[in-house]
């Protein structure tokens, strides 16, 4: 019997206990959005320095000026084996509404779905779970051979949910630390289906713009004024509504520069997924596609650039009627990038945008709430090979190579600051139901993150 089948009977053997120690650490409500709960992340943060310890990693839990950081390392199988560098996070988001959940968020239930038992928490998937997949798999490891197949540098911060102010120039300070990882390996992103695994190659960057615009020095009478004085809400409701055009592209000048098509075998491959856009839109109660006509589901919503309006304010809005022609008005808009496209590019063109769509009168002015390019990931790199035979292994079935329609700021951190790719090898399904009331992670999911993470590192050792 091989090292790796060895592990994988003592992790069957020790299950229920890697499942009690997932649902321990999801009872602590490590909030980081709420100050109330500081005292909390602190808890679960030395909840998972106590798992690492055990296994002979040495573990420091590092303050910052928001929520401390758990880095951890292990020697593993000596100085001329892999390194690598296991990323997550210990915060949750806020649980309200509280009434929308069957269940206290922080006392996880054990409850049958349609693929078998799944546990309902607030961070089930979202993170603490994922993680739980990996510390489990060390686990499974130590007990098993005494060590772990790789050295290994765990990093989990605590300030994930909002925004991960205090990351990057943790990751700076602690270069020293980081540096000889070979790659950051990441569970927070999904499995195609319930039977498929997936590995993430590319995810989308950010540019998050905040417009305001100001015409006339007061609030004015309708009666008074109206159809003579500039009107803010017009201005910028007319502006912002020319960002597409009838086809779905967007407008702003020089927006595409730098997008490439995809290969037609990547093109064929995700048809062979088969992706129903009628059923994914049908669950949120929509029924027709939006966005570039001439372009797939999977590649507008993983690889083509989108513009979208995330809040507009102006005027009044309180009970009844008041005849007023505001004076300022104001919106948020993110535009998701892809590989190629320079964020900083994007909102120069953006401004260029609004100052040609705008009247004279008008006085625009702008603030830049994020701004981080998209990437795609390397899937000749060695350790990408590693977790697909992990991955074929574990599930009897060929991964499949998926894009992420969202951003992982931290995905762009390691590259730009350690010079390292990310291996985004998630176990989470489309209706885990992060940030909403009800999350859940389905208990067959937890078991193939577990194993194939330990297949994963049986691979690792082979390199």
């Amino acid at each position: 019997m091989s090292h790796t089948d060895s592990v994988l009977t003592r992790a069957e053997q020790d299950f229920e206990s890697h499942v009690t120690s997932w649902l321990d650490w999801l009872r602590i409500p490590s909030i980081s959005a709420n100050p109330a709960h500081n005292a909390d992340c602190q808890t679960a943060a030395a909840f998972a320095a106590r798992e690492l310890a055990a296994m002979g990693f040495t573990v420091e839990i590092v303050p910052t000026p928001g929520q401390p950081v758990v880095l951890a390392s292990h020697f593993g199988a000596g100085e001329a084996a892999p390194h690598l560098l296991y990323y997550g996070h210990y915060d949750v988001q806020p649980a309200d509404p509280l009434e929308l959940w069957d269940a206290d968020p922080f006392a996880p239930q054990i409850v049958e779905g349609p693929h078998g038992p799944r546990v309902v928490a607030r961070g089930a998937v979202d993170d603490k779970g994922q993680v739980a997949t990996w510390l489990a798999a060390f686990r499974a490891w130590f007990d098993t051979t005494g060590g772990l197949p790789a050295r290994i540098t765990v990093l989990l911060e605590g300030e994930e949910e909002i925004g991960s102010p205090n990351l990057e120039p943790f990751i700076v300070a602690h270069r020293d630390r980081l540096a000889g990882s070979e790659i950051a390996v990441i569970s927070d992103t999904n499995q195609w289906d319930i039977d498929t695994p997936a590995l993430t190659a590319s995810v989308r960057g950010m540019a998050y713009v905040e417009v305001r615009l100001k015409g006339a020095s007061r609030d004015l009478h309708s009666g008074m004024y109206g159809g003579s004085a500039l009107n803010a809400i017009n201005a910028l409701t007319r502006a912002l509504g020319q960002l597409h055009d009838d086809q779905g592209r967007v407008r702003i000048p020089g927006f595409y520069d730098g997008v490439e098509d995809i290969s037609e075998a990547q093109k064929a491959a995700w048809q062979s997924l088969g992706f129903s856009e009628h059923d994914f839109l049908g669950e949120i109660g929509l029924s027709v596609p939006v966005g570039e006509r001439d372009r797939s589901a999977l590649e507008r919503l993983w690889v083509r650039p989108t513009a979208d309006i995330n809040g507009i304010w102006g005027g009044y809005q309180g009970p009844g009627s008041k005849t007023v022609i505001a004076a300022e008005a104001g919106a948020k808009i993110s535009f998701r990038l892809v590989p190629g496209q320079s964020p900083a590019h994007i909102v120069a063109g953006f401004k260029q945008f609004m100052a040609a769509h705008v009247p004279a009168d008008a006085q625009l002015s702008f603030i830049e709430h994020a701004n981080a390019p998209g990437l795609a990931i390397d899937t000749a790199n060695r350790f990408v090979g590693a977790a697909r035979a992990a991955l074929q292994a574990e599930f009897n079935r060929t991964p499949a190579l998926i894009g992420c329609g969202g951003s992982i700021p931290v995905v762009e951190g390691f590259r730009r600051v350690l010079g390292i790719d990310s291996l985004m090898m998630g176990f989470g399904l489309a209706d885990d139901k992060p940030h909403s009331p009800n999350e859940k992670f389905e208990i067959a999911c937890f078991r193939h993150g577990l194993r194939s993470h330990v297949r994963f590192l049986g691979e690792v050792a082979g390199l």
